[in-house]
């Protein structure tokens, strides 16, 4: 808001490109989405785009931040989030990005993964989205971690390989989903996490009438 008439401040056109071509990115892919088709979807002219970013390459790195950003966001209020119990974080945090996958019956997939298998990325690019992934790797082994001491699943259970796993597992399962146009790879990945691998630890029957 404009504190000197009580108006609200109209957006800079730096702010536009960025709102607007990361929706065009995640639609198209990065290699197929030009300048001009940024700047068009933001209504803002070509040369605004020099002004504000050094490189296409430089805009795509700034875009993939601020994607993160809302992913780091629902981390905090899952994964992360000591008030809910462990399996139930994890399994809100896949439901979550479930659900937003739904909206477009997977048409669009994740866009850090969209990246990533897009050929021709530079190094910075690559750089930047394997400091993510490690990021979301830690995010999960926590949990994991964190499942292990609640005894809500075995002792032994190797939690940064799983968190690893789930990481990799979910990407492709997001993949999957564009080219089935359909949820029904991540609702795979639920069943056989939670009912396989993650199921709860069982008592053995000599300790139950201990």
């Amino acid at each position: 808001m404009d504190v000197h008439n009580g108006t609200m401040s109209r957006p800079s056109n730096r702010e536009k490109i960025l709102e607007e071509g990361l929706k065009v990115v995640h639609e198209r892919g990065f290699a197929s989405s030009s300048v001009r088709d940024i700047v068009s979807a933001a209504g803002v002219p070509l040369g605004s785009f020099s002004n504000h970013f050094t490189s296409k390459d430089a805009f795509g790195l700034e875009i993939v931040d601020r994607y993160f950003a809302h992913i780091r966001g629902l981390i905090q209020g899952t994964l992360r989030n000591d008030a809910k119990s462990p399996l139930a974080r994890l399994a809100e945090y896949i439901a979550r990005g479930k659900l937003k996958q739904d909206c477009d019956s997977g048409a669009q997939g994740c866009l850090l993964g969209n990246f990533t298998a897009e050929t021709g990325a530079s190094n910075a690019m690559r750089q930047r989205l394997a400091e993510i992934f490690t990021e979301l790797t830690n995010a999960i082994t926590y949990c994991l971690e964190a499942a292990v001491k609640e005894g809500e699943v075995a002792g032994d259970l190797d939690c940064h390989e799983i968190a690893g796993f789930i990481v990799s597992s979910l990407q492709g399962a997001m993949l999957l989903c564009k080219a089935e146009r359909s949820v029904a790879p991540i609702e795979r990945l639920e069943h056989v996490l939670f009912s396989i691998i993650l199921r709860p630890q069982q008592v053995p029957v000599s300790l139950k009438d201990a």
